[in-house]
């Protein structure tokens, strides 16, 4: 079984913030102001959470 990864939508992404609020070790914001993953480090449950507190849904999980 593949294991999943998130991914962020970064050109949907407006920016906010919350899911390097919720999950620090995994989302950081890039020179741009646009959410990114920069790694898989934490829980799925805590990732989910930053997936589920995204405003505009740009954050994914991919197989």
């Amino acid at each position: 079984m593949a294991k999943k990864i998130v991914y962020v939508d970064e050109p949907t992404c407006i920016g906010c913030t919350l899911c390097t609020q919720v999950c620090p070790k995994v989302f950081e914001m890039n020179d741009d102001g646009k959410s990114y993953a920069k790694t898989q480090d934490d829980t799925e449950e805590n990732i989910q959470q930053a997936i589920d507190s995204c405003p505009v849904n740009c954050i994914i999980w991919k197989q």
